[in-house]
């Protein structure tokens, strides 16, 4: 009896200590699913705190495009509009001939997202997977010439397209925003083709394929995603730009939207609908823009995330 004792006294001692590390770890995993849960509130919050701080200057300016002019001096700028008023929508579409407008800047920017785009890609080829002599060097000058500012540009860009009788010109515009923006473009696709893998390029060699069927063939294709980016930021980049379309087109039928919404608030006019108007229409075609390439842009931000 006693030795039956003992041994059961022996087995459920053990027995005993593993039930409380047991419930010792389920308790600290209780704690760590609390302590996680919230930080993860704390996230949400700073997520919907950081939406309202995007939305609150678009709830603005949609709100007030459909006003009246006394309608926005009664209620203000924040309260909802009582009646519909397309007043201020009309007056900016029919003082700036907006589709005009809209057609300059969709001309330039398009023009200028697939030059830059293959320009890009013909530098980065050559300098990340061609290996040109200083390599280094060529990547820092790109770099450096993003790095220069616009305002540097306008005297002499200015005088130049006066002597070669492009001032005035979307031609003048579309030149430099190549530049520019192929210059971003080259420093980019210039780290990635450098990591491109050699076995894919030394197997199509071995293949006989050329220089320019390496490119059309095997690179072109991978590097898709990428370049579709490139696309469509250089689209969007291209239609915000405000400085040097203001300087260069300087006659009405060459402004682009930017130009037309700053030259409709110069006018000393003080209704606010109309220049919230001019706004939202100038917001819309980018809008428009980004959601139809909205897959794309998706698709080329997580290619190579997950091979």
């Amino acid at each position: 009896m006693a030795a039956g004792t003992v041994l059961t006294t022996t087995v459920a001692a053990p027995q005993h200590r593993s039930d409380r590390r047991r419930a010792d770890r389920a308790s600290r995993g209780r704690g760590g699913m609390t302590k996680k849960r919230g930080i993860d509130w704390l996230l949400l919050a700073l997520v919907i705190v950081g939406a309202l701080l995007v939305i609150a200057p678009f709830y603005l300016v949609v709100v007030n495009s459909f006003k009246s002019p006394v309608d926005y001096a009664t209620s203000g700028p924040l309260a909802l509009p009582e009646q519909l008023d397309f007043t201020g929508l009309v007056k900016f579409w029919e003082r700036v001939n907006f589709p005009e407008k809209v057609w300059n800047s969709l001309f330039i920017s398009g023009v200028v997202a697939v030059l830059a785009v293959g320009i890009s890609m013909f530098n980065a080829f050559a300098i990340g997977i061609g290996r040109v002599r200083g390599r280094a060097w060529i990547v820092l000058l790109f770099l450096m010439a993003n790095l220069l500012p616009q305002e540097a540009l306008l005297y002499p860009l200015y005088y130049m397209f006066k002597e070669v009788g492009l001032y005035d010109n979307v031609w003048s515009v579309i030149i430099v925003f190549t530049v520019v923006q192929a210059a971003f473009g080259t420093y980019l696709l210039s780290s990635v083709y450098g990591t491109f893998p050699k076995e894919v390029l030394e197997a199509a060699s071995l293949d006989g394929a050329t220089r320019w069927q390496i490119l059309w063939r095997v690179v072109f294709p991978i590097s898709r995603p990428t370049l579709s980016v490139l696309l469509i930021f250089f689209f969007i980049w291209t239609w915000n730009e405000f400085l040097i379309p203001l300087t260069f087109l300087a006659s009405n039928a060459n402004q682009t939207v930017p130009v037309a919404i700053s030259v409709l608030q110069g006018d000393r006019l003080m209704d606010v609908t109309t220049t919230s108007a001019s706004a939202l229409l100038g917001i819309i075609p980018t809008l428009i823009f980004f959601l139809i390439f909205q897959r794309t842009l998706t698709r080329g931000i997580t290619a190579g995330a997950v091979k």
